[in-house]
């Protein structure tokens, strides 16, 4: 085990945090080690295949977690350059003030940030613009207050859902464009130009992006920081503990294991943790030592609990008009995200998701016989197919948690019923309203292969909560910098800080939160 040489900092993961951490401290000049558990993700026609990514999960890590009951099952996670943002949606939302807050719901209490809204709002900005996303401020009535306009604007609605956006209206309610990071130039019809690198097709949702066009952290964030002369990655580097000097306070080597086999030490003036929530937790947790015996930066005890992933429902409704709609994310309406005249509790949000096309609703065939005529076959229903993403809020419950198995297996317990009822209700307010958005009524069918296959506890796209953040050592790991309380040289900035997940996608937030800590980061090193 040879010693590498010192860096400045290390960071740990390529995605949404890691990858945006690593672009804001590149023009320092600061000597910045990038480690990354996997490698590139191959460039092949079988990115934009449906079977290939969702029926067989060609990408899917090729490993297995454990339940509370010791059952193994397939997690939601892709260890590439660019972490999960290699298959997110690209859907980049802003947390609303509220969400900083402590929030009611039907269950129990959303607990409170210790920094608000206005504190993330200009790293909000930030973020938006490097991640090069579109949208509209203002369109929704209940967003937060914005500094800066979006820098590109709205994908336009396809006229399908240019339609839904109508009837929306009609009800009273308030649609708005989805904000959503991809490279897109549009004419004046909406379309791709000739130039743009986004060409609008029906691939950008939980696909790799082929053509660079979407905005994911290797392609926004990665690729420029390896620009700089400072900045270094090692790929196919897996982390497996955190060493540290005898007093507890200092992290003074990354254990890695390299694509060889071979064991490596690094060590830097700051280390910078961002594996994914739950892989985060599981570093910490595996770093124990005689003066963290519980784990790494766990005196708080609370290291891998507060674990959340969102009330999700991928839904697929049936148009009666066929619906052509190419690019289909482009539209969102959060009117019930804080409460509706009929419940005094939040609801979540609605939007929609990339168009389902007919590999993909013959994989859920099984799960859907009897549910739509015998005499549509999949390509026909696939084109009257309109897809939609409903998103509540999960409670952070101490008894969600990661936790390792003697035999250093990850074991994930969670509660399938945390919070649910707002979800369901919000189910009912969109199910109550499809005859009047030209749909049938009686058709609204579980896209569960989107969510691998309708395991709940697979679905862990949405993860965090496992590290938070608090002004309280006693009640959290990390500072308001995300640095751990009991750790001078170490942070943390994934989604695992998340003290709650309020009910949008939580990427935007972590990239916010990246460029916040690096800017306190900058600031410590001179």
């Amino acid at each position: 085990m040879a010693d590498a040489p010192q860096y400045d900092v290390i960071i740990i993961g390529t995605g949404a945090g890691g990858g945006t951490l690593a672009h804001r401290l590149a023009p320092s000049g600061k000597r910045v080690l990038v480690l990354e558990r996997g490698g590139y993700l191959p460039r092949e026609r079988d990115n934009w295949d449906s079977t290939a990514v969702f029926v067989k999960g060609k990408y899917r890590a090729p490993e297995f977690w454990l339940d509370k009951h010791g059952n193994e099952f397939p997690p939601e996670v892709n260890y590439y350059v660019g972490g999960n943002t290699k298959f997110y949606g690209a859907a980049l939302f802003r947390l609303r003030p509220e969400d900083f807050g402590e929030l009611r719901h039907h269950d129990g209490v959303s607990p409170a940030w210790p920094i608000r809204y206005e504190d993330l709002e200009p790293y909000y900005t930030q973020a938006e613009h490097l991640y090069r996303v579109h949208g509209r401020h203002g369109e929704d009535p209940w967003e937060g207050a914005w500094g800066e306009q979006y820098a590109h604007p709205p994908v336009e609605h396809e006229p399908r859902i240019q339609q839904l956006s109508d009837d929306l209206e009609k009800q009273g309610l308030h649609p708005f464009h989805l904000p959503i990071g991809v490279d897109l130039t549009q004419n004046a019809l909406g379309g791709a130009t000739h130039t743009s690198v986004c060409i609008r097709c029906n691939r950008v949702d939980g696909f790799p992006c082929l053509v660079r066009g979407k905005s994911d952290a290797e392609v926004v964030c990665v690729e420029p920081a390896l620009q700089h002369p400072n900045v270094e990655m090692i790929t196919d580097a897996r982390v497996t503990r955190l060493d540290t000097d005898p007093t507890g306070r200092t992290v003074t080597a990354v254990v890695t294991e390299l694509a060889d086999g071979q064991q490596a030490r690094f060590s830097a003036h700051v280390v910078v943790v961002a594996c994914g929530a739950v892989n985060s937790a599981v570093l910490l947790l595996a770093s124990a030592g005689d003066a963290h015996p519980d784990g790494l930066a766990n005196s708080s005890g609370v290291v891998g609990r507060h674990y959340m992933r969102h009330n999700n429902l991928a839904l697929m409704a049936v148009s009666r008009e066929p619906n052509d709609t190419q690019f289909q994310k482009t539209l969102a309406l959060h009117d019930w995200y804080l409460g509706a005249d009929d419940w005094d509790y939040p609801l979540g949000g609605i939007q929609m998701l990339g168009k389902s096309d007919a590999e993909q609703i013959h994989g859920e065939a099984p799960r859907w016989a009897g549910a739509v005529t015998p005499d549509m076959p999949f390509e026909v229903l696939a084109h009257h197919a309109v897809d939609f993403w409903l998103c509540g809020e999960d409670l952070p419950l101490p008894g969600n948690r990661v936790t390792l198995d003697t035999d250093g297996r990850v074991r994930l317990t969670l509660d399938e019923n945390n919070n649910t009822a707002g979800l369901g209700r919000l189910r009912h307010k969109l199910q109550k309203m499809l005859g009047r958005l030209g749909m049938h009524e009686h058709h609204l069918l579980s896209r569960s292969i989107y969510l691998h296959k309708g395991m709940p506890i697979g679905a862990t796209a949405h993860q965090a909560g496992t590290v938070r953040f608090g002004t309280d050592p006693e009640s959290s790991a990390l500072d308001v910098h995300c640095k751990a309380h009991d750790v001078d040289n170490l942070y943390v900035v994934d989604t695992s800080f998340f003290p709650s997940i309020g009910a949008v996608n939580p990427s935007l937030t972590a990239m916010a939160n990246a460029l916040r800590v690096g800017d306190h980061i900058l600031q410590r090193l001179g």
